[in-house]
């Protein structure tokens, strides 16, 4: 072996340097109870960006954290209908003018190939 390798250590065994100094970060153990009754306390970050609120227990249940309020149902815009696309570019009165212009045209049509031809 190489004069650069450490003796008498192996791969996977604890680091040689001392946690006596060490601060752990500050946490905030959030408290999941799940249906069935099983409580879980899950520690995060004091700063997390993100605190779940629902929570996978060992049972296979939902565990939910009462201290996370629930997000509020997102609003859902109506679906626009053709009908509310049409009224945004024209006014009743210019909608009820295309529609007699239309029916004059259809009558005239109407009249024209009920007239006898002659040959």
């Amino acid at each position: 072996m190489g004069e650069t390798s450490m003796k008498g250590t192996r791969l996977g065994t604890l680091s040689l340097e001392r946690d006596d100094h060490v601060q752990p970060a500050e946490r905030r153990v959030v408290r999941y109870v799940c249906p069935e009754g099983h409580v879980s306390n899950v520690p995060y970050f004091v700063d997390a960006d993100e605190i779940q609120r629902e929570w996978t227990c060992r049972c296979g249940a939902t565990a939910i954290a009462d201290e996370i309020a629930p997000e509020p149902p997102k609003e859902v815009k109506p679906a626009r209908t053709h009908w509310d696309m049409l009224m945004e570019r024209r006014t009743r009165a210019d909608l009820e003018e295309l529609l007699e212009e239309r029916l004059a045209l259809l009558r005239a049509s109407r009249e024209e190939e009920e007239l006898p031809r002659s040959a």
